[in-house]
């Protein structure tokens, strides 16, 4: 890559998630230091507004700020050109994210998001592999709680596998704890957005069922899987659990991880996910609740009705509600021979997984592809091929997540 004016450019800055990434970033990195970034978006005005709320009216050293709408590519590859990394914020991403992932293929520009996407992930997938990998552009997706608990999570228990017994986990179970915090704005308009397109469209429909959907064209589906639509009780946690949401990005990312790794850990590997509950009770109602929920959401007068409940995009709950969030994964890995082998390892982080965190995960996200040295060349990667092992000292250090081992029983 050519010398490039920045390390990183923040595009979306104006919106509520971005404002918050960009508050991230100047906390723990500056605008003076090692690390050259900048805000962009479509209106001035706004990135100036930002700019003075991070800043104050007349900064020593103002962070720059760069115009382009995401209808216009021209401009999004002057962009993409004059940093090493973009990270973007402006979803939903099937909506305004397009051109900006082909300018940063075309320039050979790293780039991560938030996304959850799962039908535009495979698109930008089967449209950008092939010349990502030519130009040498690392486009990253789902950098924020969908999916990186999830993914580094699995590849963290899986190298404790590996280096205590010197074997692989065929299986792991993921499953959520205890968490505060509600799903950002942004994450609703893009699942409304999702079930909305996938009403019109049965191959759609038809790809959200695959959990291989993610795979690399040339490999074949693994194991046969579906998605968990009922409470199951979990004899490994001892507890019942029910259908988690973001299972539906989150299994399809750890799989894609394990092909794009070259299998480490087999072809035959399962990987699911679910939320813990104290009770039956409770899983049966969180599951009732969540069925009437996407039954409601499947047609058109359902989802407006909806919408008007549950936060807009550019909506967010406030510093305090964020801070006094938390969140908990925990990832059960089956030794191949001795359940009495089996490890546990816990995912922690201690801000809202849907705004807190996923701000500072995606600022680390980004900070790793302009900063550490790559492990991998040019594609479309998830967080766990393309990051780890770099980036989770990075989470442990600066973000406020923790992985650690714990009992399995």
């Amino acid at each position: 890559m050519t010398e490039r004016t920045f390390d990183i450019v923040l595009f979306g800055a104006t919106g509520f998630t971005g404002q918050l990434v960009a508050e991230y970033l100047l906390e723990r990195y500056g605008s003076d230091g090692e690390l050259r970034w900048a805000l962009a978006g479509r209106n001035i005005a706004k990135l100036e507004s930002v700019r003075q709320t991070l800043q104050g009216v007349k900064p020593k050293n103002p962070l720059t700020l760069l115009t382009a709408d995401s209808t216009d590519p021209e401009a999004l590859k002057t962009l993409a050109a004059s940093t090493k990394v973009v990270c973007s914020t402006v979803g939903p991403y099937a909506r305004h994210g397009s051109d900006l992932v082909a300018a940063c293929v075309a320039q050979g520009t790293d780039y991560c998001d938030l996304t959850g996407e799962v039908p535009w992930i495979a698109r930008m997938i089967s449209l950008h592999q092939r010349t990502a990998q030519e130009s040498g552009a690392r486009i990253v997706h789902c950098c924020g709680f969908d999916s990186i608990p999830s993914d580094l999570g699995n590849w963290f228990v899986q190298q404790a596998m590996q280096d205590q017994h010197g074997v692989i986990a065929s299986r792991v179970r993921g499953r959520v704890g205890k968490t505060r915090g509600a799903a950002s704005g942004g994450t609703v308009a893009s699942l409304l957005g999702v079930l909305e397109d996938a009403g019109r469209d049965p191959a759609l429909r038809s790809l959200l069922r695959d959990k291989y959907c993610l795979y690399p064209d040339q490999e074949g589906p693994g194991p046969e899987a579906k998605d968990q639509y009922a409470p199951i009780f979990d004899p490994c946690f001892e507890q019942w659990t029910t259908p988690f949401v973001m299972a539906l990005i989150n299994e399809r990312v750890v799989r894609r991880s394990n092909a794009l790794l070259n299998f480490p850990w087999g072809r035959d590997f399962n990987y699911d996910e679910s939320q813990l509950c104290a009770s039956r009770a409770q899983a049966l109602a969180i599951s009732v609740g969540m069925g009437a929920a996407m039954l409601t959401a499947s047609n058109t007068l359902g989802r407006n009705a909806i919408a008007r409940w549950l936060p807009k995009p550019g909506e967010g709950p406030d510093r305090d509600a964020r801070e006094r969030g938390f969140f908990e994964l925990f990832f059960h890995a089956e030794h191949p021979e001795d359940p009495g082998k089996s490890i546990r390892a816990r995912v922690s982080g201690d801000r809202d997984p849907g705004y807190g965190s996923t701000s500072r995960m995606l600022g680390e996200a980004a900070v790793c592809l302009a900063k550490d040295t790559a492990s991998v060349g040019g594609g479309v990667w998830t967080p766990a091929s393309a990051l780890a092992p770099a980036l989770i000292p990075r989470l442990e250090s600066n973000a406020g997540l923790q992985f650690s081992l714990i009992p399995a029983q």
